[in-house]
């Protein structure tokens, strides 16, 4: 019972920074035109 009293403010420490996080990333333009990032499949290999 006395390991509660750390883990649960540690998972809302966790959980805030991957709310933060992906919040950044929404508001930094990081989902911005993702089909300019995927590799398409019809396209030959540069290499």
């Amino acid at each position: 019972m006395s390991s509660l009293w750390l883990l649960i403010p540690l998972s809302l420490v966790l959980v805030g920074g991957a709310i933060w996080g992906l919040l950044w990333a929404l508001s930094s333009g990081q989902y911005d035109r993702l089909e300019n990032r995927m590799p398409d499949a019809d396209e030959e290999d540069p290499r």
